[in-house]
């Protein structure tokens, strides 16, 4: 049994989605194992453009499971928006699993990561706005919220009461 594992070795665009998605043709299992929808990447499919950020391009091979992992931050809004998309485009979606331990990126982690930003002033450190570092900040505080935590209304509702209390500084 043979593995490959893509790893980038700078910030920024440097080809990681484009070998995947070459590799994930003859791949059983394609794994996102960490990041979140800061990055993505375009493929044409059949001349339609597909825009990825979270789900790994394997999804668009009938043979190949994906796999979100639990070191990935989750956007549920952009989430559900490339799953939507990606049955518009006929693409069966049966082969994506998400890790249930997976962090969530909440609507406050957007707005804290844009507030902390803009209080950087002429110090910023050019964020995507996207909510990425605040999540992952929560989650090595070890008070995010994580996938489970959305399948449970009253798990959600205890689980958030110490984030959101801590988020009121801004």
């Amino acid at each position: 049994m043979a593995n490959v594992v893509v790893i980038g070795a700078q910030w920024g665009d440097e080809g990681k989605g484009k070998i995947t998605d070459l590799l994930s043709r003859s791949a059983d299992v394609v794994v996102r194992y960490q990041g979140g929808v800061n990055a993505g990447h375009t493929i044409v499919v059949d001349n339609k453009v597909l825009k990825l950020h979270l789900i790994p391009s394997g999804i668009l091979y009938k043979n190949t499971s994906c796999l979100i992992g639990s070191g990935t931050v989750v956007d549920p809004k952009i989430l559900l928006k490339e799953i939507d998309m990606l049955i518009d485009n006929g693409i069966d979606i049966s082969g994506l699993k998400i890790s249930a331990t997976s962090h969530v990126t909440m609507p406050y982690h957007r707005i804290l990561d844009e507030a902390m930003e803009a209080d950087r002033g002429s110090n910023k450190i050019g964020t995507t706005g996207r909510g990425i570092g605040p999540t992952y900040a929560d989650k090595s505080q070890r008070n995010g919220i994580r996938i489970r935590d959305l399948l449970n209304k009253q798990r959600l509702k205890d689980v958030i009461e110490i984030p959101l209390r801590e988020k009121t500084v801004y």
